[in-house]
C-alpha cells in the first residue's frame, strides 16, 4: 500500500468536497465539522456523478445528479438504491493529509 499525501488540513474547507488527483485516480475529500477527513473515489455508482460536488450531512455524502445517499465511512449506498464507492484510508500528521491506496 502506498501512503500519498493529498495535502494540509488548513486547505480542505469543512463540509465542501475536493477533488485530488493521483496519477490516473480521481478521489473526492471531504472534511467533517470534527476536522475527521474522509476519502472516496469521485464517481457516484449510479451515472458517474462527480462526488466532490456533493452535499455533506455528518458522515454521509449526496451524489450531485440524483440525490443517491452515499456513506463515507463504508462507502455504502442507502437503500432502497443499491451501490458503493470504494473508500480510502485517511491519516493527519502535522496537518498534512495522507491517503492510503
Amino acid at each position: 500500500m502506498a501512503r500519498i499525501e493529498v495535502g494540509a488540513l488548513h486547505h480542505l474547507p469543512k463540509r465542501i468536497g475536493k477533488c485530488v488527483k493521483i496519477g490516473h485516480m480521481e478521489l473526492a475529500l471531504f472534511r467533517l465539522s470534527n476536522d475527521h477527513v474522509y476519502a472516496v473515489e469521485n464517481r457516484c455508482p449510479h451515472r458517474g456523478g462527480d462526488l466532490s460536488q456533493g452535499i455533506v450531512s455528518g458522515e454521509f455524502l449526496f451524489c450531485p445528479l440524483h440525490d443517491w445517499k452515499i456513506c463515507m465511512r463504508d462507502g455504502n449506498v442507502q437503500a432502497p438504491d443499491r451501490g458503493c464507492v470504494k473508500t480510502y484510508k485517511v491519516e493527519i500528521e502535522n496537518e498534512k493529509i495522507y491517503v492510503q491506496l
